[in-house]
């Protein structure tokens, strides 16, 4: 009989966990070395700049960056960039800011900054973003702010009155972008020198998604619809606004389109992150199989039937529609499911299933995070497993005492 590489896996994360009190976390740096190794691969020359809110834990973050093909972060608050670019020991002196922000005091540390001014970029989708900026900080009274435009990467049909994708920017075409850009270009103490489109309805969605192979099938032919579209927009966006002001970068893609959104000629690098850790719902994917690098591990608290357990809390719910896929998935031992009652609670979590024979008080359930970041934002440390052993505790954002939103 073959060996099964499950249990193989989950003795080896206990047998490298022993010392460790649950509830903990815990980064595999194989794992993690593999994924990254993949996304570069996927992105075929273009560098990949890493999503932060997908890893929220600088150690990865400088582990990740050191590696051939990753090249700057995208952030997701100002206040997150000005920390990870600040300073002689900086994460990375290339951040771009992935939402536009409206936080003053934030706005006023980077024009008081001329270092993080050089090493930030803003995203902006309105004039109204120029105008609070000017408000805020008068063009007099700050460095020259390097600008991105953020233009909406969304399927649009049946002439406007159908939208398949997320709520981003306003700005959708060559000739919205343009009008934007020339706003940029015209507005003192500001300088464009990027643009962005994320098509959150390629790179975001499951095509394959669990026993439900007919939304799969529809997924799958919305998306390359989609790809198409984009395609073809962005070329024409990034031409257009190039006639205004030298971009530096376009950015796109995630870690669901990263082959998609590289083969694009107009696009000069792609974002990723969460492919990173490779959560429970990138399990739907058909593009990538990635190599689940981050779990969490809660205690049986109780035996309160035969054939059921419960475990402390474990309700690390995800962002997101709700529905079951944003639920943690119990990994180790396998053959667990919830309870469609009670589902994953904030103090406890009751399970059953075959998994639950061997299981007693004390002993550990594992889990994996629905996605990605956001599981740091439940624990201070990131315990780092390689050959067997724990080789480092990497502080979280949380355990740096830091949270950005």
């Amino acid at each position: 009989m073959r060996p099964d590489p499950a249990a193989g896996r989950h003795a080896a994360l206990e047998a490298a966990t022993a010392a460790l009190d649950a509830p903990f976390a815990v980064v595999d740096l194989a794992a993690l070395d593999a994924n990254a190794a993949d996304l570069v691969a996927r992105a075929a020359g273009r560098p990949v700049r890493v999503a932060s809110k997908s890893v929220r834990c600088r150690g990865v973050l400088r582990r990740v960056l050191a590696r051939p093909g990753f090249s700057g972060v995208l952030a997701y608050s100002l206040r997150e960039a000005l920390w990870l670019a600040g300073g002689d020991d900086a994460v990375s002196t290339d951040v771009v800011v992935g939402y536009p922000s409206v936080d003053a005091g934030a706005l006023r540390a980077l024009a008081a900054d001329e270092q993080a001014a050089d090493r930030v970029t803003l995203v902006v989708d309105s004039v109204d973003h120029l105008d609070l900026l000017d408000a805020v900080v008068p063009p007099g009274t700050r460095p020259p702010l390097r600008m991105c435009l953020d233009v909406d990467a969304s399927l649009r049909a049946a002439g406007g009155r159908v939208h398949v994708g997320v709520r981003r920017s306003p700005v959708h075409s060559p000739g919205a972008a343009v009008a934007l850009a020339r706003a940029v270009v015209d507005r003192p103490g500001v300088e464009l020198v990027g643009l962005m489109a994320y098509e959150a309805q390629i790179a975001g969605l499951q095509d394959a998604p669990a026993r439900r192979p007919l939304r799969g099938l529809a997924v799958r032919g919305l998306q390359a619809v989609s790809a198409r579209e984009l395609a073809h927009r962005r070329a024409e966006v990034v031409a257009a606004v190039s006639a205004v002001a030298p971009l530096r970068f376009v950015n796109g893609g995630g870690t669901g389109s990263l082959e998609r959104t590289a083969a694009e000629p107009a696009v000069t690098e792609v974002a990723a992150g969460s492919g990173l850790y490779s959560p429970a719902l990138f399990d739907g994917y058909r593009a990538f199989t990635g190599r689940a690098a981050a779990f969490f591990a809660v205690p049986v608290t109780r035996v309160p039937a035969p054939g059921v357990v419960t475990v402390a809390g474990g309700g690390w719910i995800a962002s997101g529609p709700p529905g079951a896929d944003r639920l943690p998935l119990p990994t180790f031992p396998a053959g667990l499911r919830w309870l469609a009652g009670e589902g994953v609670g904030e103090v406890q979590t009751p399970l059953r299933g075959p998994g639950t024979a061997g299981l007693r008080t004390g002993d550990r359930v594992w889990f994996r995070h629905a996605k990605a970041g956001e599981l740091c934002e439940h624990v201070d440390v990131l315990h780092a497993v390689e050959g067997g052993a724990v080789v480092d505790a990497l502080p979280t954002y949380r355990g740096e005492g830091r949270s950005f939103g």
